[in-house]
């Protein structure tokens, strides 16, 4: 049996863990609402940017966050934060930075690795010999190692 302060402590970890994360696919559905209630954040470089992103995502790095976020967001706004993949910490940075702003703050688990890899929409940034720059669509396939196979045309979920 398993001792009752074992129990207590798995739950408050559990607990902690989803109160500050979320998945790409819960926040793929809340943009998709039109009403998502956060502003999704790419924390990773501008190169990392323009070779592709979330669509709906602001770029916004670690190193502009103590001064942008308070000059273009108000008190109250909430975040959603993400970087490369499972493998890097660099949303997890941002989230302390932010949250030492006094903002809400989760992390996107998965991060834009599995953003893409679910068949999300992505956007990269194309630039033409002058330097203007033009977004343009960069989805790719779902990948079957990481999300379900459609069947019949129908995209099936977790149900996590």
């Amino acid at each position: 049996m398993i001792p009752a302060s074992a129990l207590a402590a798995a739950r408050a970890h559990f607990a902690a863990k989803l109160a500050h994360e979320t998945d790409v696919s819960d926040v793929h559905a809340a943009l998709e609402s039109g009403a998502p209630g956060f502003v999704l954040i790419d924390t990773r470089s501008a190169e990392a940017w323009e070779q592709g992103h979330a669509r709906g995502a602001v770029h916004l790095p670690k190193p502009d966050m103590a001064a942008r976020i308070p000059a273009d967001y108000p008190a109250g706004t909430r975040f959603v934060v993400y970087c490369w993949g499972p493998g890097c910490n660099g949303a997890t940075r941002a989230g302390l930075i932010i949250t030492e702003l006094g903002y809400e703050v989760r992390e996107m688990i998965g991060g834009f690795e599995y953003w893409a890899r679910e068949g999300f929409p992505v956007d990269r940034v194309e630039r033409d010999a002058a330097g203007a720059s033009t977004t343009v669509d960069a989805t790719l396939p779902v990948d079957p190692l990481t999300a379900p196979v459609p069947v019949a045309g129908v995209r099936i979920a977790c149900d996590c």
